[in-house]
């Protein structure tokens, strides 16, 4: 199996370090590098109750902290570490370039601080699918009994992996566009991009841009750079990297595979990359059966999260028991009930079009619950693609013009129910007008293609609202 590398330590004694937002992996950031030594001042744009209760707990400790100024280079920084959420254009980077200071994210940070015999890691990105992927990449690596854990945009912190007293055997890491643009020395075992369509492209300026950011993830791979046949642009940055001599490049694809290629074979998930005589050869390693919800993305993420595994070295048998054993987070595709023939799933999750798309090509027929947030996309193409399995549509949310607009143009014959309301109770209304709408036999659908801020927390909410809705429904007959 995989190898571990020994890294250089670096002395943080009285370095000046400037932590950029407090927050998920600021504020642990700016502790462990107080922890070290360092000089850390934290500055934060917001000024509001919570900033200043979370500024108090860190002064406690000995960190400065500056708040509603975010855009100052404090005099004598030596060193910016970001929270991913901080978008390059930020005044407070231009003025680090014109004083030549470097800018890490968290990740650069947890990578910097590695010991010696460091864990290696395995990292997947793409615009949809991570989480699913690296946690069944964790439950393969456990099922081949390493000591591993789910780490980085999920999970446990990064940090905390890299610094805690029992050595990891190796990391499931998932990266997301914002982690990599900030972490430029971050050289991985192997790594897979799962996908690439457009998103937070507000974050990185263009497609190019965001495309560029997902293939820093290929830089100096080892082993394998895992990519996606049917996404070409993965492919493409594979080609573009600068890998480590003999590292391979691996795909997957839902078609029979080729050589160096993992894929599926009359319902079996099958290898012919790390097998002996690939030409010939294949390796059965699960059945699609095993692998849950079975829809076809899903299926996509379970050969990617082999691929990985079996770079590592992992057999087939631990890849079949970590695919039988992994269980899905809530919120995608997760079945919630089954009324009157009815089937009604949540894929909160869905919170762009590429994912939507995906989560609408599992089903058939559909009525579909969608609208939210669109963050600049359009809805043109995936309202085309899945028009025919639709049998209705309910919209909700401040951006849901932009998908009644896409159906009157793709698909007028579908019957639309727009509801005129952004607040939580519309959810209620959504369920009770789907359920109108549906016959025995379809899948009320929530894959929103959009963010779901205007109305709720954060996805997880809006799915909660969604299956508290529909068992409301269950129970009284009335959501």
């Amino acid at each position: 199996m995989g190898s571990r590398e020994v890294t250089e330590q670096l002395d943080w004694n009285g370095k000046k370090v400037t932590v950029a937002g407090l927050g998920v992996s600021g504020i642990p950031a700016a502790r462990v590098l107080h922890g070290l030594g360092a000089v850390v001042t934290v500055v934060n744009d917001g000024d509001d109750e919570r900033s200043r209760a979370q500024a108090a707990g860190l002064e406690a400790e000995g960190i400065t902290v500056r708040l509603g100024d975010g855009a100052t280079l404090p005099t004598g920084t030596e060193l910016i570490v970001t929270t991913p959420g901080w978008r390059p254009d930020k005044p407070l980077f231009a003025a680090a370039a014109e004083a030549g200071v470097e800018v890490w994210g968290d990740v650069e940070l947890a990578w910097r601080l590695r010991g010696p015999g460091a864990a290696p890691w395995l990292a997947v990105t793409g615009t949809n699918g991570k989480t699913t992927t690296v946690r069944m990449l964790a439950s393969i690596l456990e099922a081949a009994g390493l000591r591993t854990a789910a780490v980085g945009n999920i999970g446990v912190s990064l940090l905390d992996a890299v610094l805690g007293d029992e050595p990891y055997d190796v990391l499931a890491v998932e990266l997301s566009s914002y982690q990599l643009h900030w972490a430029p020395s971050v050289r991985v075992h192997s790594a897979a991009v799962l996908n690439l369509a457009p998103d937070h492209l507000d974050w990185h300026g263009s497609m190019e841009a965001y495309a560029a950011d997902k293939g820093r993830i290929y830089e100096g791979n080892q082993v394998a750079c895992v990519y996606n046949v049917a996404d070409k642009a993965t492919e493409d940055l594979v080609v573009e990297a600068d890998v480590e001599e003999g590292c391979r490049a691996i795909g997957f694809t839902l078609g029979t595979p080729g050589p160096s290629e993992l894929g599926v074979v009359e319902g079996i998930l099958v290898d012919r990359a790390f097998v002996e005589n690939r030409q010939k050869n294949a390796q059965e390693l699960a059945e699609v059966a095993d692998v849950q919800p079975p829809a076809p993305h899903n299926i996509a993420n379970a050969l990617a999260a082999a691929a990985l595994a079996r770079a590592f070295g992992v057999d087939a048998k631990a890849v079949r028991d970590g695919l039988k054993a992994f269980r899905p987070d809530p919120h995608r595709i997760e079945l919630v009930e089954e009324i009157e023939g009815v089937t009604y799933v949540d894929d909160s999750k869905a919170t762009n079009t590429h994912a939507a798309e995906a989560s609408l090509a599992a089903y058939d027929p559909i009525v579909w619950i969608a609208g939210g947030l669109a963050k600049g996309a359009t809805f043109d193409e995936l309202v085309q693609k899945s028009a025919k399995r639709l049998r209705g549509a309910v919209l909700i949310g401040a951006d849901r013009e932009l998908i009644r607009e896409a159906l009157a143009r793709h698909a007028p014959e579908v019957p639309v129910v727009d509801l005129g309301r952004t607040d939580t109770g519309a959810m209620s209304e959504a369920v009770r007008e789907a359920a109108r709408l549906a016959r025995p036999g379809d899948t009320v659908l929530l894959a929103p293609a959009c963010a779901s801020m205007d109305m709720f927390t954060n996805y997880n909410k809006r799915g909660e609202a969604f299956a508290d809705a529909v068992r409301s429904l269950a129970t009284t007959g009335d959501a």
